[in-house]
């Protein structure tokens, strides 16, 4: 390649959507010098194959934007580029087939509408004028949320792609990365089958390959390949164009239409770990081998919500390795270990939804050198010593998986993946009726049960008053009324050395270090 760039102000590994996203913004601020480089072509790793819902709510109100962002972008990205993005706002709704679910849903109908979405909520009948194929039976209520909709994936990539080369950026298919060069705790080069490229910031979104990839300059990226399976019909009677995206989570499934016929796809309980042993060599555009006796669990919760998929013909049915995470949130921002190395991976089948928004936060995190909004939801930094084990990582990303559509209770804990991390006083304390907590892999207790009332040390979730409600009520009043002793073996601790350590912490704490120290 005779015209092979030497120097760039950032180099972007990496052109799957998220890549092709941060190209494209990192080029609107101005970095106009900015090289992506992809080792084959462009959505040929995971993107090619993603299902393409993009749903808007979420928990946290700064991730929701984000999402409300993506829409925001595809609803322009076709005029601007003059490509097709196979966006359709058509909305989207979901459903709740039991009062747990119900409270749930109106729940996140109130969130949404403090995040500025309309999200509406629809009695059974409603739902069904929006999606007649269902059957309602067992449907309590609904929420639909008009401005979700769906894009085809490869499509919507290339337009940011054209976008990104339209404001200056540089995108160079089948160009290998074979090394990172760090000098003094920071990025110094890319190297690559077809050359060196020396730059200030690379920027790793490389999806399932990320993790690996990153390890060889001491990155540490807790993410693990999952399989993922979705069918798509031939068409079907009464699917028309503009029907909404669906998702029926206690049935864990969801459906989207295409050409005429639906797309359907959901999260079991016993998810395929994928690449346990590593990715093979030379995998992109490559999907798995269909595994329809482990689909048939899903199948046979469709079929009881969708009678007509009984004698619908089927084209086929995809699976797909896609990269999950142990909290089912993606990764974004600065690598803690490694100066100027910024990730954007581990997206979790929603990497379509959160495109838009993703490439534009971790642009703004790269030329600002901070994030423009709180994304610690999000943030690389937010992992520690218990997400170097892949091991670990793995068996907490399928239990993750698994939930993805299970009722998210308020303070719910994992159970995989522990005990991981214990204090000298864990089995003292367990004794004592500890009903435990896991923060970073430590376990913590969160309450003590009356093992002399017969009361059980185990949370019992509901969205009211949980369980613990009366025994965390003890606690206070034993530690207001008499003394308590705490456990912070899993607290950080921090050492300060030095002839200003003394002024630094009375500036920092509030009150007087030393006077603290006499008294």
């Amino acid at each position: 390649m005779s015209d092979f760039p030497k120097t760039a102000k950032a180099v972007i590994i990496g052109g799957g959507i998220i890549g092709c996203s941060t190209a494209y913004h990192l080029a609107k601020l101005g970095w106009s010098d900015t090289v992506l480089l992809e080792r084959k072509k462009l959505t040929s790793g995971t993107t090619f194959h993603a299902a393409g819902l993009v749903g808007q709510l979420r928990s946290n109100a700064n991730i929701t934007q984000l999402l409300g962002y993506s829409v925001d972008l595809y609803n322009m990205l076709e005029a601007e580029t003059g490509l097709s993005t196979g966006w359709k706002m058509n909305g989207g709704l979901r459903l709740a087939c039991n009062d747990e679910r119900w409270t749930e849903v109106k729940r996140q109908a109130t969130t949404a509408h403090s995040f500025g979405l309309d999200m509406q909520l629809l009695t059974p009948k409603e739902a069904q004028d929006l999606w007649p194929l269902m059957d309602i039976g067992d449907v309590v209520g609904a929420a639909f949320l008009p401005t979700d909709g769906q894009a085809n994936p490869s499509d919507i990539t290339q337009a940011l792609a054209k976008g990104a080369r339209m404001a200056g950026a540089r995108i160079l298919e089948d160009t290998k990365v074979i090394s990172i060069e760090t000098e003094n705790g920071k990025v110094k080069a890319v190297e690559t089958e077809q050359g060196r490229i020396e730059c200030e910031v690379v920027i790793c979104c490389a999806g399932q390959w990320t993790r690996d990839l990153a390890a060889t300059v001491g990155v540490n990226v807790p993410l693990v390949s999952v399989e993922h399976q979705y069918m798509v019909t031939e068409q079907i009677d009464g699917v028309t164009a503009n029907l909404p995206t669906l998702r029926d989570p206690d049935r864990l499934t969801y459906y989207k239409e295409e050409v005429g016929g639906l797309v359907v796809g959901g999260y079991e309980p016993n998810p395929i770990p994928w690449a346990i042993d590593g990715i093979p060599k030379g995998f992109h555009y490559t999907l798995l081998d269909s595994k329809f006796d482990h689909f048939e669990q899903l199948m046979e919760l469709v079929l009881g919500r969708v009678p007509a998929l009984e004698t619908a013909g089927i084209k086929e049915l995809i699976n797909g390795p896609e990269s999950f995470t142990p909290d089912g949130n993606f990764i974004l921002g600065e690598a803690p270990e490694l100066k100027n190395f910024f990730v954007g991976a581990g997206f979790n089948a929603f990497g379509i939804a959160a495109g838009g928004g993703a490439g534009m936060a971790l642009a703004e995190w790269v030329h600002r050198g901070e994030p423009h909004m709180d994304l610690w939801p999000v943030d690389i930094r937010r992992f520690g010593r218990p997400h170097f084990d892949t091991d670990w990582v793995r068996t907490r990303t399928l239990e993750a998986y698994g939930k993805h559509y299970t009722m998210a209770w308020p303070h719910e804990e994992h159970s995989s993946g522990r005990p991981c991390r214990k204090s000298p006083l864990y089995e003292q304390l367990k004794a004592e009726g500890a009903c435990f907590g896991e923060k970073l892999g430590w376990e913590r207790p969160n309450w003590f049960a009356d093992l002399n009332s017969g009361e059980a040390a185990r949370d019992e979730y509901s969205f009211g008053r949980q369980n613990w409600f009366d025994a965390v009520g003890r606690e206070h009043r034993a530690t207001r009324e008499t003394a308590a002793l705490f456990d912070q073996t899993s607290f950080a601790k921090f050492s300060m050395k030095g002839p200003d350590a003394e002024a630094a912490l009375s500036w920092i704490a509030a009150n007087d270090v030393l006077n603290l120290l006499v008294h």
